[in-house]
């Protein structure tokens, strides 16, 4: 009888402890995740360790996410500057739905209508907060907390490199230091001492870095000296603009250009390296980047939270490093409209794999909401790559995107109003110029998009697909270049602005 009593209690030991197990396990399951969400500014798509574009770059920490993670290898941004690009990433629209689609002084998104992913994940429960650059309504008078962050660290406009004027929480003052490690030190102290562990965490560290110009923090100022800035894949330096719009060829000419002058045919070569000293400053400010996700993730670490914690480590867009003879953004060159893109989650995420299909930067909020357990609104435009995560094959992927750029300054440098639509194999861009023409390029055959096929009548049949293709997208996202709404909000920004003067 004793013996039949001990065994018994001995399943029931057994029997809990496997319960317990089982509960444990599904809590574990349940649990929502933490997000880190680290954005660079101005970070070429290919200026990291493991590309191998740059032999002497090192990114160890941004390297370890992919073999870690997972690379998206093919993401890109709806608009390619930093303000348009940057409310596409919290609202999950594109610019002319979100209403930023200029670097303009006055303008935020229609909060109201279009509320970022982290006021959503506020309401779930979540504690959130910004530390960085923010580059929206950006005015002293208006450099207030934006809705959906309990902590708010920014500053107005591009900011400065050294000894910025910072705005914590709404108290504006100037600190001390290299703004790279201040956002840093800022984000760690609010994981550290700032937060509340009951909850989840939502911390967006948005850098000002790499944007020009490119000032490296004082110890990598002579890091990679006597490096050589390898040739561009492809040959894209020796861009001469043949075949390509004339708008192309006067863009190269910047802001001294004439319009009495004849515009040629083609241009000749540039020397190489271009704009070496600007190019080379962008990686060694790359390094104080590397430098501050490895503490961020060390901290993270010695928390316990890294492994319950989504990271992900993007740019709002790319730029040019001499290809096509170009520096900055704006276009619709893959240089410009593609960014890289790495997602670190243990749990979801087999390590070094890669996403081929092409995603966008309005499907980071849904994907960070799904990943939360919360139910995408219905105006957010982008999808959740989850499955795409989980490594499913989505046969109902997108089969192309939209990309779209407004003029915002003098035309010649930043190029006219344009779309683009991309598939996996062609691009097609529309400037919108009567005397002008398009551009339609390969990239299976010619992935550096020097040669421009649009007057080549055996790709009549693409054109018409990918001219098909850009109806049913802009029909899609409700494309509308109209700038109406965006001119009032500027008036309406500027009469406020003279009335508290």
């Amino acid at each position: 009888m004793k013996i039949t009593n001990v065994f018994v209690l001995v399943l029931i030991v057994i029997s809990t402890s496997v319960l317990n197990g089982q509960i444990k396990q599904e809590t574990n399951k349940l649990k929502q995740p933490n997000f880190l969400f680290v954005l660079v500014d101005d970070q070429p798509f290919d200026a990291v360790g493991f590309s191998g574009r740059y032999p002497f770059l090192k990114t160890p920490n941004i390297d370890r996410l992919k073999k870690e993670g997972v690379n998206v290898e093919n993401f890109f941004v709806t608009q390619s500057i930093c303000s348009p690009s940057r409310a596409s990433f919290l609202t999950g629209t594109y610019p002319h739905i979100h209403g930023v689609n200029q670097n303009n002084r006055y303008v935020d998104p229609k909060w109201d209508e279009f509320a970022p992913y982290s006021s959503h994940l506020q309401t779930s429960g979540y504690q959130t907060a910004h530390v960085g650059k923010i580059h929206m309504a950006h005015l002293k008078a208006e450099a207030h907390i934006r809705p959906g962050f309990d902590y708010w660290f920014s500053f107005i406009g591009q900011g400065a490199y050294f000894d910025p004027q910072v705005n914590d929480n709404g108290q504006e003052y100037q600190e001390k230091g290299y703004m790279t490690d201040i956002l840093t030190d800022k984000a760690i102290s609010w994981l550290k001492e700032q937060r509340d562990p009951s909850k989840p965490f939502s911390l967006n560290l948005w850098h000002k870095a790499v944007h020009q110009p490119h000032l490296p923090a004082p110890r990598h100022t002579d890091l990679y000296l006597g490096e050589e800035l390898p040739l561009p894949p492809y040959d894209t330096h020796k861009e001469t603009f043949k075949g390509k719009p004339e708008w192309q060829r006067k863009k190269t000419f910047g802001f001294d250009w004439k319009n009495n002058l004849p515009i040629p045919s083609e241009l000749p070569e540039k020397d190489w390296p271009i704009n070496y000293d600007r190019n080379m400053d962008l990686l060694r400010c790359l390094s104080a980047i590397d430098e501050s996700l490895g503490k961020v993730l060390a901290t993270l670490e010695e928390m316990g939270e890294l492994e319950n914690t989504v990271v992900i480590y993007s740019s709002d867009n790319g730029y040019f490093m001499g290809e096509h003879t170009f520096l900055d953004k704006r276009l619709a060159y893959e240089n410009s409209m593609r960014v890289p893109m790495l997602i670190r989650y243990p749990k979801l995420i087999k390590k070094n794999t890669k996403i081929e299909k092409q995603c966008l930067n309005i499907d980071i909020a849904p994907t960070i909401l799904d990943l939360a357990g919360i139910e995408k609104p219905s105006y957010m435009q982008g999808e959740s790559m989850v499955n795409l995560l989980k490594g499913k094959n989505d046969n109902n992927w997108r089969k192309s995107i939209l990309f779209e750029y407004y003029l915002d300054t003098y035309w010649p440098y930043a190029g006219p109003n344009q779309i683009a639509v991309r598939t996996e194999r062609y691009k097609l861009v529309d400037a919108f110029l009567a005397n002008d023409i398009d551009e339609l390029y390969d990239l299976k055959k010619d992935p550096g998009e020097m040669n421009n096929l649009i007057n080549d009548s055996g790709y009549d049949e693409i054109e018409n697909y990918l001219r098909e293709e850009a109806t049913k997208l802009k029909a899609q996202y409700k494309y509308n270049p109209n700038r109406d709404w965006w001119l009032k909000q500027v008036m309406k920004s500027k009469r406020n602005r003279k009335n508290h003067q």
